[in-house]
């Protein structure tokens, strides 16, 4: 994939980033160590130049953005604590890279490279918070920390909220990447997110379940049902686990979904599904719903995927929520 720029021959990603770990090795040698060949510096500091281009930022970035890229392209290569710590203060004083590597999804052939850097930056929690409550506009700076305010609920408009559009309206190259920086923003720093998702619930999952869950494309609705799952049975996501599956709207779409004409959506639907009948504690919109489908339910659970003889695990769940159904009160009940 050629980076954005014009050259009579592209440069591969793996000889881009070899190229990268090269350059960053010779920056850790001591005072010491062999002397570098200078003149094979030109070369190599015009192919970080390509790298650079995918960046539209002022040129005075260009050298806290060239030891950003290095950084992260060198998997295999251990930092030291010093260049982490430099890292982690080159992210917090320039917040701006981090938008603009996310803004990197507006073009297919930078999305790639802007992705894999922004999966490797949002390892640190400090850069998964700027991503998540950033709401600048173009031209303004982007938040800082001491800007945070983790009770006060999202407009929809930060950079996080494009990933719904970069996902859902994208090529297949750059929503498949977008999905992926989307799916480790919400999963990895938990307790963060788990804030983030209670205090942004309405406006999260109405987003969720209209963009993605419901996408005509059937990669991105078969892996949005997927993260769905992941996220509701995370212990850390508890809270917003109940409140979701209180929801007899979301009970229907997932139901839905159980009678897609595909069938990993159906399979992936019904892990969804599940939590909502293995609920102990089911509100009563819920109840209500399972109760006036129980006989259609029961008549069309036993034969859901059946194919799938050699999953006891599954069949073991299905099973498991045939009984649930079977034990439903003639009429709902007030959870205590």
């Amino acid at each position: 994939m050629a980076f954005l720029f014009s050259r009579s021959k592209s440069r591969q990603p793996t000889e881009v980033a070899r190229t990268l770990k090269d350059l960053l090795a010779r920056l850790w040698q001591t005072p010491g160590s062999a002397k570098v060949n200078t003149s094979t510096r030109k070369p190599q500091l015009q192919s970080n130049l390509e790298v650079f281009s995918i960046f539209p930022l002022r040129q005075e970035r260009i050298p806290r953005r060239y030891f950003l890229t290095s950084f992260v392209s060198d998997y295999r290569m251990p930092p030291p604590p010093a260049i982490l710590q430099s890292f982690r203060i080159s992210l917090t004083n320039d917040r701006e890279i981090l938008i603009e590597l996310c803004n990197g999804y507006e073009n297919s052939r930078s999305a790639m490279p802007c992705g894999s850097i922004l999966r490797e930056a949002s390892k640190f929690e400090v850069v998964t918070g700027i991503l998540l409550y950033d709401q600048s506009r173009e031209g303004e700076p982007a938040i800082r920390l001491d800007e945070v305010q983790p009770g006060e609920p999202q407009t929809g408009e930060g950079v996080f909220w494009k990933f719904f559009q970069w996902i859902n309206q994208g090529s297949f190259e750059v929503s498949a990447d977008a999905f992926t920086t989307f799916r480790e923003i919400l999963t990895r720093h938990k307790a963060l997110v788990a804030g983030y998702l209670a205090t942004n619930f309405d406006l999260f999952f109405s987003t969720y379940n209209n963009v993605l869950v419901l996408s005509d494309s059937y990669v991105t609705k078969r892996q949005s049902i997927k993260l769905l799952g992941d996220l509701l049975l995370d212990r850390a996501n508890y809270s917003v686990m109940t409140a979701y599956v209180a929801s007899g709207d979301h009970l229907k779409l997932c139901m839905n979904l159980l009678k897609d004409d595909r069938k990993m959506v159906q399979y992936e639907g019904f892990h969804v599904f599940k939590v909502f009948v293995a609920n102990p504690k089911k509100s009563v919109a819920v109840q209500r719903i399972l109760i006036n489908n129980r006989d259609r339910l029961l008549k069309f659970l036993p034969k859901f995927l059946e194919d799938r003889t050699d999953d006891d695990q599954f069949t073991d769940e299905k099973s498991f929520l045939v009984r649930q159904i079977e034990t439903l009160p003639a009429e709902p009940v007030i959870p205590r």
